[in-house]
């Protein structure tokens, strides 16, 4: 990772991808830095996400609610104020929503296992 500089980031100037879940969809505004990656995700209402994802995050739910499920049916509920964070490869966790969710999703290099 390289140095970062002071910065802010208005996330309403930044450009939406969207990407189609199983249903419902997911729009995500992202910084890329070298080895560190900063999202303002949004999943629309009904959303399932089309994958297992085996990547560490560190996840802040800013609005609404989202499922977690893991790949062994264990499921949690991260609410609005609420975070969880995993590093790289020790879950296989997807996210559904029954009514949206807002969230802001960090990872990188520092997430990998050692």
């Amino acid at each position: 990772m390289s140095n970062i500089p002071f910065q802010t980031i208005d996330w309403s100037s930044l450009p939406k991808e969207e990407y189609v879940g199983i249903t419902g969809k997911a729009f995500w505004q992202t910084m890329q830095f070298d080895g560190l990656r900063v999202r303002y995700v949004e999943y629309s209402e009904n959303y399932e996400a089309d994958h297992w994802c085996e990547k560490g995050h560190i996840v802040y739910c800013i609005k609404g609610e989202v499922i977690n499920r893991l790949k062994d049916g264990t499921e949690s509920i991260l609410k609005e104020g609420m975070s969880y964070i995993v590093s790289d490869d020790l879950s296989s966790h997807k996210s559904i929503t029954e009514n949206g969710v807002h969230l802001l999703i960090i990872d990188g290099d520092f997430l990998k296992l050692t």
